[in-house]
């Protein structure tokens, strides 16, 4: 639920590569291919990535929107080349009529896109879902967010993620304080857990895991800070911040729920425990807690903003489950692609990407201007950041 900036992908998981559009984003906001780049990096990251991750090494390569280092205020094209586009060109993914049939996938995975999609198409073959069901979609929108994230920096908005829980094991004692270092501090572990004991841990569940052909999912939380208050609105549905927020992370392959501050904590606690009292300090109005995560009435609060977001397994398995062929109807094991025994700590990335995009469209609806220069003064002008 984007209203002033809108954003489009396209590609196929093994096709020639991924296409992204942004329009809507203003001018003159310092952009490069390097910034691009260190996002799509650290996507690839985390114990538990399968062999696709040592074909591809994503680079965005900026079309059209920039010149001389900033951005135009046209709409800003990106594109991503797959090389495993070279592997399956021939057959597979070719864009020409084959002269000859190409085996069809048709023993759909469940917990997959592949039963629903062939049904809701018509397909025979359920490779005309997974290519673009797939996940590899999400290195797209990585790139995307960090154009925004260019942006939000230069408002002095930061934004960071780190890895809850895998499995059954739970990080704890986090509570971030400063979001400019809290990348890197995750980023140097493994499973992008900031609990030193219970990164091992982790990293030893994947692994027993991967062994018995399984998948695993988790809980990752995503952070904001900076942000002046009064973004969203309580006056529609389709205007408050959390569902927008919420919206655009449950959008992310394999997502399952959504929780904001305490989560589902609250829902066993009173309410003067989670109600954040509201104090005065050093002549300004503040919150003394955070518990509603930076979110109130589906605006922000002027708080971090926080929200977990909780992965299911990957449905594609090392050792698939039971399925039925589409065609013979008979029964049958599931197809098997490459797959991850886990992608939390890469889904954390995207989750980060998620909510540049969204924050970063609250930004320009709320205060507007075409230009970098333009949002700054209205900010400084309304008097509500900082």
């Amino acid at each position: 639920m984007l209203n002033r900036l809108k954003f489009l992908t396209a590609g196929e998981s093994h096709g020639k590569g991924l296409s992204g559009i942004l329009e809507g984003f203003p001018a003159g906001v310092p952009l490069s291919e390097t910034f691009i780049a260190r996002d799509l990096a650290r996507r690839q990251m985390g114990h538990g990535r399968g062999g696709r991750m040592k074909i591809e090494t994503d680079h965005a390569e900026i079309l059209t929107g920039l010149r001389h280092g900033e951005t135009l205020g046209s709409p800003i094209a990106l594109w991503i080349q797959n090389r495993d586009w070279e592997n399956w060109k021939q057959d597979k993914m070719s864009h020409v009529a084959q002269e000859t049939p190409i085996p069809e996938v048709t023993l759909p995975r469940p917990g997959h896109a592949d039963l629903a999609g062939i049904q809701k198409f018509g397909f025979t073959d359920i490779r005309n879902v997974l290519e673009r069901s797939s996940a590899r979609e999400t290195a797209m929108r990585v790139a995307l967010g960090a154009v925004c994230r260019s942006f939000l920096k230069e408002l002095g908005i930061e934004i960071a993620s780190h890895v809850l829980q895998i499995g059954p094991v739970l990080a704890d004692n986090i509570n971030p304080e400063k979001l400019e270092s809290l990348n890197d501090l995750a980023d140097a572990s493994d499973v992008r857990c900031l609990d030193d004991s219970a990164g091992p841990k982790m990293i030893k569940h994947i692994d027993d895991t991967r062994r018995k052909g399984d998948s695993i999912g988790g809980v990752f939380e995503v952070l904001a800070s900076g942000l002046p208050a009064g973004l969203g609105s309580y006056t529609h549905w389709d205007r408050k911040l959390d569902a927008r927020l919420a919206a655009a992370m449950m959008s992310i392959n394999a997502m399952k729920a959504v929780s904001f501050g305490d989560g589902l904590n609250v829902a066993e606690a009173s309410g003067s425990q989670v109600h954040d009292e509201i104090i005065k300090e050093n002549d300004k109005i503040m919150r003394a807690t955070n518990h509603a995560g930076g979110i109130e009435g589906g605006m922000s609060n002027g708080e971090f903003v926080r929200v977990q977001v909780t992965m299911k397994p990957i449905p594609t398995l090392a050792r698939p489950l039971r399925s039925v062929d589409i065609k013979t109807r008979e029964p049958g094991i599931a197809h098997k692609e490459r797959t991850d025994a886990c992608a939390v700590p890469a889904a954390s990335v995207i989750g980060e990407a998620m909510m540049a995009l969204v924050m970063t469209d609250a930004i320009l609806e709320k205060f507007g201007g075409d230009s970098l220069e333009q949002v700054k003064v209205h900010m400084n002008t309304t008097g509500v950041k900082g």
